[in-house]
């Protein structure tokens, strides 16, 4: 602004010295018209074009005059002269411009420094939100990347704790591969990539290779995508590193369970409660199950409930079961040598075939064996008395049901000690005479029919106790458990009411027909959606009617006429159908039409106009993003090609120029032409470097893969470089072994990384120095490291160094556009390789690029 000031005051006094500089014969050019014409010239516009018009209005005024009376002859000794009445003429009008220009100088000045204390007050007040809000987000222990939509970079937040093992840098933060575990790495890309591509949110917990544990949430908000990267500690630290042991033992104990269904014995594990766990396939096969989860899920037991009991009642920690116990497989019996661990979570126990060995066993025992391994099978709880009322027999279903001790069940108790110890323990219902009571159960010994009565017992359970007596003494007592018929009885009308209250309460419109369309129920969503009332669809309202009430709301002619097809076809499998709604109130209504049991329909309408117009409102914006995206390459290539044309044209004539057909030029014109020709040749590596880079952004690069000899590649580099190096009075030392082989790279593109890091060493390297090309390779990379001796890259622009048009002109002979190495880090990239700097203050710098020797060539170049 003080620059403007300045101009403009400059030119109000060139205005006023030329003013008063002018003669007679300016005088006569203004009245010539010419005069008029060159001061207008001279004053700038914006500020003059007031003064310059009062000034030349003045002298043509006065010149005017002073023709007119030398025309007329008046002109007499005391009248003023014509040189004086000029002289008078510019003297007012330089003092009316003059003080025109500085008021006006003064209002502007005035108004550009309010404006100046406005804007940076403003800018004050964003500085101090932006600080405000950096430290609210950054986290020692928190790090969080965010992605734009699109192929732009990601932008870091935060960093985390150094013993995690996370890279500081952000460029080596996102190769997860590095720093994570395998699996870890690989299950938060896959979940990054569907975060970006289909904005899949996902919650995980991740391991480094030092073992520390991190949370790592991802989401979609306002078009960007968020990845948190959480250290956590303490609870939270031991919960997670709880989660990844039980992982481990899960994946331990199903290699365990492997094993042992190679096995040809049946093996089992029991939980604490004695239920079965987990079987393999040898047991499987025993109890004729198809797979061993069916085993499981239906119980299909092994070994008889007797054997069970008594490996339950033998076995301890310290002293495991082992012992010869016969049952039945595939309808044979078998004998096995059983052996069974209990531990404090369940037990486990794995059975050996010893029928052979067993086969002399007497036939009787096992009809009397097999006699009550059936009664105990029993679901229902089963016992016998004998003659003297002593219990004989009672399966596990009594045992469980009534929870008495086997010592005490195998002293063959009394019935009525029986009752009197149940009552005893609280399992029998309190009555107001339990001797009245105890006496009526017991007479079923004296009875001839039997005896059936309803015990409520006091946990809860419903029991229907059918007692019948022996012809020759003792009764047998059967226990039917009626608990679940009366619960599901109990839940059956529950659920009925809790079915009404839940549907009434959805936001979904729900509706329910019969097989003879008509409805059975509906909510207060439903009736809400399509604008009807709660008489028009009561219970037993026909579709019809519906439909009727229903068809003011949209313009489809095929709507509720569909459902009533759907609802009075007679095919034999009845397939859901789905569909949109749009109504005449805007609203969008998916609907799905769901067969239930009983031939019944149901019908489910839910609003999704919110979701429908974001859904249109998104696909609006990518369509807006991508045409952003086409109209930027596009005017990248175009405005390069425009300007490559022009380049190329003043090179060939700047070299044109140089040849001595065109004559000689001076000392003084020859260094002019190559000034232009160096810089020409610039400004062409510019152009270029930014084509090259808009194509890889563009992804439409292809590289063109051959079979390359290294050495013939390091001869080509150096013979293009040895111009630059003269120039700079640098020397190249190139130091590779012999035989260096082949590599499958891009030829082309190759040179181009390895010029411009060459070109990079040469301007940072001192003169009269040595930059060195090193190169070497292993079973499948080749290595070239550049290494120059110049002042080195500070610490601080180490991490964008490979950001475009970060320039480091420090120390350097020339300055370009920030290009170079960017190019080199994409050009490298796309070879599947890798770049990496290793430079301090003040010892210089090495750039050592990663080339694979076997790379499959990559059709098009990507982000």
């Amino acid at each position: 602004m003080s620059v403007r000031k300045t101009s403009l005051r400059k030119q109000a006094d060139l205005i006023c010295g030329v003013a008063m500089s002018c003669g007679l014969d300016a005088c006569k050019e203004a009245a010539n018209g010419r005069w008029k014409k060159d001061l207008a010239r001279l004053a700038p516009v914006s500020l003059a074009r007031p003064a310059a018009a009062f000034l030349a209005g003045t002298v043509l005024s006065g010149v005017a005059g002073m023709a007119h009376a030398q025309e007329a002859g008046t002109v007499g000794p005391h009248m003023f002269s014509s040189t004086q009445v000029i002289w008078s003429s510019l003297v007012l009008g330089a003092l009316g411009a003059a003080l025109l220009s500085a008021v006006w100088l003064v209002r502007q000045r005035g108004n550009m420094e309010a404006e100046t204390q406005d804007m940076r007050s403003a800018l004050s007040d964003a500085q101090q939100r932006i600080s405000k809000y950096e430290a609210l987000i950054a986290d020692k222990n928190r790090r969080i990347v965010v992605w734009e939509s699109g192929y732009s970079k990601p932008e870091f937040l935060g960093q985390l704790p150094a013993e995690t093992g996370a890279p500081q840098q952000d460029r080596d933060f996102l190769a997860f591969g590095r720093w994570l575990r395998s699996s870890s790495a690989i299950e938060l890309e896959k979940a990054i990539d569907a975060l970006r591509g289909e904005a899949r949110s996902f919650d995980l917990v991740l391991e480094t290779n030092r073992d520390e544990i991190l949370e790592v949430q991802g989401r979609v908000s306002g078009g960007k995508a968020f990845v948190r990267f959480i250290a956590l500690n303490n609870l939270r630290a031991e919960l997670a590193e709880l989660k990844i042991e039980r992982e481990r033992l899960t994946h331990s104990i199903s290699l365990f369970h492997s094993l042992l269904d190679t096995i040809e014995q049946p093996v089992w594990q029991r939980d604490a409660q004695g239920r079965l766990a987990w079987v393999n396939h040898a047991y499987s096969d025993a109890v004729e199950a198809k797979v061993p989860t069916q085993a499981v899920d239906e119980s299909r037991e092994f070994l008889g409930t007797i054997a069970r009991e008594k490996i339950r009642a033998v076995a301890t920690a310290n002293s495991p079961f082992h012992d010869r116990i016969s049952t039945v497989v595939r309808g044979n019996r078998t004998v096995f040598d059983v052996v069974d661990v209990v531990a404090t979570n369940g037990s486990v126990g794995i059975a050996i075939d010893v029928s052979e060995a067993e086969s002399v066993r007497e036939e009787l025992k096992r009809t009397l064996n097999s006699h009550a391994e059936t009664l105990d099978h029993l679901a229902t709880p089963v016992a016998i008395f004998d003659g003297e009322r002593r219990l004989q027999f009672y399966n596990q279903a009594f045992v469980q049901l009534w929870g008495l001790s086997l010592p005490f069940l195998e002293s063959r108790p009394d019935n009525s000690e029986l009752l009197d110890k149940l009552r005893a323990n609280g399992k029998l219902p309190e009555e107001l005479s339990w001797r009245n009571w105890k006496e009526s159960a017991l007479s079923i010994y004296q009875a001839l029919d039997t005896k059936t009565d309803t015990w409520h017992l006091p946990n809860g359970q419903t029991l229907r106790v059918i007692a019948t007596a022996h012809p020759r003494g003792g009764a047998t007592w059967v226990f039917e458990n009626l608990t679940e018929q009366v619960d599901l009885e109990t839940r059956y009308n529950t659920l009925v009411k809790v079915q009404g209250e839940t549907i009434d309460h959805l936001a979904e419109g729900v509706a329910v027909f019969g097989p003879d369309g008509r409805i059975t129920l509906s909510n207060p969503a439903f009736r809400a959606l399509w604008g009807v009332t709660a008489d028009e669809t009561k219970p037993g309202t026909h579709i019809k009617a519906i439909e009727k009430a229903c068809a003011p709301s949209y313009d489809e002619p095929d709507g509720w006429r569909h459902f009533g097809q759907m609802l009075t076809n007679f095919d034999d499998e009845r397939a859901s159908i789905q569909g949109t709604f749009e109504l005449y109130s805007g609203l969008i209504l998916d609907y799905a039409a769901t067969p239930l049991p009983n031939a019944q329909t149901m019908f489910t309408f839910v609003d999704m106009t919110a979701s429908a117009r974001a859904e249109r409102a998104l696909k609006e914006k990518n369509e807006a993003l991508q045409k952003a995206d086409e109209l930027k390459n596009d005017f990248v290539q175009h405005v390069s090609y425009e300007l490559r044309s022009p380049l190329t044209n003043i090179i060939g004539f700047t070299d044109l120029l140089k040849t001595p057909g065109m004559g000689e030029l001076n000392e003084r014109q020859a260094e002019y032409i190559d000034h232009i020709s160096t810089s020409s040749s610039v400004l062409l590596t510019i152009v270029n470097d930014i084509l090259d880079l808009a194509t890889v952004d563009a992804g439409i690069m292809q590289l063109n893969y051959s079979q390359l000899a290294v050495d013939e590649l390091l001869d080509d580099v150096a013979m293009q470089i040895a111009d630059r190096l003269h120039e700079n009075t640098v020397t190249l030392e190139i130091i590779a072994p012999k035989a260096l082989g082949t590599v499958f790279a891009d030829e082309q593109r190759l040179k181009q990384i390895l010029i411009k890091l060459l070109m990079n060493a040469t301007n940072f390297a001192p003169e009269g120095s040595a930059i060195s090309l090193n190169c070497w390779r292993d079973e499948s990379n080749v290595f070239f490291s550049v290494t120059d001796r110049g002042p080195g890259i500070p610490p601080d622009m180490l991490k964008t160094v490979f950001d475009r048009f970060k320039a480091n002109a420090k120390g350097g002979k020339r300055s370009g556009a920030g290009l170079g190495l960017s190019i080199v880090e994409s050009f490298v990239t796309l070879h599947n390789g890798d770049v990496s700097i290793d430079s301090r203050a003040g010892q210089g710098t090495v750039v050592t690029c990663r080339i694979p020797v076997g790379s499959r060539a990559r059709s098009v170049a990507a982000e």
